[in-house]
């Protein structure tokens, strides 16, 4: 894809230049952030939906609709602590996920309505600090079908979702993430490589359709201490299988705890010729589904990360607040981004 034009190359270049001067940071975990604010099947419903046939509640991604001040509320809260990039509320925005809810004819628009909120929060803030500009990455989630695994255990042949129907799905919600003003794209949560495949085709072909190209993070999921995701790859084998997508980073998030995590981010820092990203969750959760982790428990941790050299970019998933962020923010300040290996030339 590198025959195409960026999309924004004033954009690109600004981020080019604060990727090469230190640690940026994503910013945390939207569903813990919404779920301090307790609410109700009203406040998902609103008034457009108060008639809709099924519940409502939980579906976070269509607060974008419903309550798209209490999002671009959660998007300024992270900001404030000093994140540089604000994911959008899109991570079951997509028509296989809706459609537990009935509603997924509505994806694009809510991937175009939460891309945009991001972007205003990210606009205003660009606009006070303009020596640390804010960028929105259009989060691709990985939807709730694996294309590798049969959810049948009686039928290890049978597969819940075609290539093809993951492709029209993710090119649908990536439509409405650039046309909503996304910096940046990342298909992230990856638990099987097959789905991620789908997800970079979908987005190569719309860079085509739209002749111009945006930045990728590629972002997977190790799911236990086995050290592999969920369909079987290590660190290692992941990014291989990913490469040919050119991104421009590629990490790993969620399941696991910064500490839990680590070892697999150094092995990815081994052998990646991109850049390097991760944003684990507040430690493991509790019997309750909870993240006890505290925000200077986990910077100690992201702290060495980075003393080690092996992040250019980091961040929070599950369990992360803004006073988590803030104290990953310093705990990485002054610390280089990983430099990108010297390889021979074959």
């Amino acid at each position: 894809m590198t025959h195409l034009p960026w999309h924004d190359p004033e954009r690109v270049t600004a981020l080019e230049q604060q990727l090469a001067r230190r640690i940026l940071v994503l910013d945390g975990a939207m569903g813990t952030m919404i779920q301090t604010f307790k609410l109700g099947e009203s406040d998902y419903r609103g008034e457009r939906f108060a008639d809709h046939t099924d519940d409502l509640k939980g579906n976070n991604d269509l607060l974008s609709l419903t309550r798209p001040e209490l999002i671009k509320d959660i998007h300024r809260q992270f900001l404030e602590v000093g994140c540089d990039f604000v994911e959008t509320n899109t991570f079951n925005a997509n028509r296989i996920s809706q459609a537990d809810y009935a509603l997924e004819d509505l994806a694009e628009e809510i991937n175009l309505a939460a891309a945009r909120l991001a972007r205003e929060a990210c606009d205003e803030y660009s606009q006070a600090t303009p020596e640390q500009p804010r960028f929105v990455v259009g989060v691709v989630g990985p939807t709730n079908r694996t294309a590798s695994i049969s959810p049948d255990v009686s039928n290890p042949g049978y597969r819940a979702v075609t290539f093809s129907d993951l492709v029209e799905t993710y090119r649908e919600a990536v439509r409405g993430l650039l046309d909503g003003g996304a910096d940046v794209l990342m298909i992230e949560t990856i638990f099987d490589t097959l789905n991620a495949k789908a997800a970079i085709f979908a987005v190569q072909d719309e860079f085509e359709t739209r002749q111009a190209r945006w930045p990728l993070l590629i972002s997977g999921t190790i799911t236990d201490a086995s050290g592999r995701t969920l369909s079987g790859q290590t660190p290692e084998a992941f990014y291989y299988s990913v490469d040919h997508a050119q991104p421009n980073a590629v990490g790993f998030n969620c399941a696991l705890g910064a500490d839990q995590l680590k070892p697999h981010v150094r092995a990815l820092a081994r052998v990646a010729d991109c850049l390097v990203s991760a944003h684990p969750n507040a430690g493991l959760p509790n019997e309750f589904g909870e993240y006890d982790e505290t925000p200077e428990q986990m910077a100690a941790v992201i702290k060495s990360f980075a003393a080690e050299g092996l992040i250019n970019i980091i961040g929070g998933c599950c369990g992360t607040t803004p006073d988590h962020l803030q104290a990953i923010i310093k705990a990485v300040a002054g610390h280089a981004p990983r430099a990108l290996p010297q390889r021979e030339a074959a």
